[in-house]
């Protein structure tokens, strides 16, 4: 889901930069240094799952984990997210540079999202519960993160708004995905490290 150089209007860049450095600096704002090395995993986890890319029609698709990403790390997810886009540009080639910006923004706001719903609705941290809203978290941050790229291609010109769609039918594979891996993953951390997920009880786990 990287847009690449030269593909969006100045306009559309600006913007995208200017949003993705104020998520970026109150993330590093909220960021608790004891949380650090969570956050480095889950970036590492971050790059490396979207390294992985599939062609399926107009566009190469991956996994993104930013759902995942946004329950565990909430707004400190917005930093984790651009320091592997820009590793992944500078290295790889993924993106690039000018649009790292727009790229950040477009994973990492539905990253917080997701946080956000999953905080808000985990109640008191079944996990049957946490596990549905894992699912959520998971489709909706890919979902989102699609539309935000159409968004972007559309804000740039009409001639863009095809493409937009057909990438974001692309992705509903992705989204399903996601859901799945990212249940998965809530369902195991509220067993094993349930401290992991800012939803829980500060005491350990909740109820089942």
């Amino acid at each position: 889901m990287h847009i690449v150089d030269g593909a969006l209007s100045a306009p559309v860049l600006i913007g995208g930069g200017v949003l993705a450095a104020g998520m970026i600096a109150y993330g590093l704002y909220r960021l608790n240094p004891d949380d650090l090395p969570k956050v480095a995993v889950v970036s590492a986890a971050f790059f490396i799952a979207s390294l992985i890319r599939i062609p399926l029609g107009v566009s190469n698709v991956h996994l993104l984990l930013n759902g995942l990403a946004g329950v565990m790390l909430g707004w400190a997810a917005a930093p984790a997210i651009f320091t592997a886009l820009m590793l992944q540009a500078v290295f790889f080639g993924f993106g690039g540079l000018t649009v790292l910006g727009v790229n950040t923004f477009h994973v990492a706001l539905p990253a917080v999202l997701a946080h956000v719903m999953f905080r808000a609705w985990a109640g008191n941290g079944g996990r049957k519960r946490l596990i549905c809203l894992g699912f959520a978290a998971g489709l909706s941050g890919v979902m989102l993160s699609s539309v935000g790229v159409g968004a972007a291609l559309a804000l740039t010109g009409n001639e863009f708004i095809a493409t937009a769609g057909l990438v974001f039918a692309s992705h509903i594979p992705v989204m399903l995905s996601e859901g799945v891996i990212t249940a998965l993953t809530v369902g195991f951390l509220w067993k094993v490290k349930p401290e992991l997920l800012p939803c829980l009880p500060k005491s350990g786990k909740a109820t089942p």
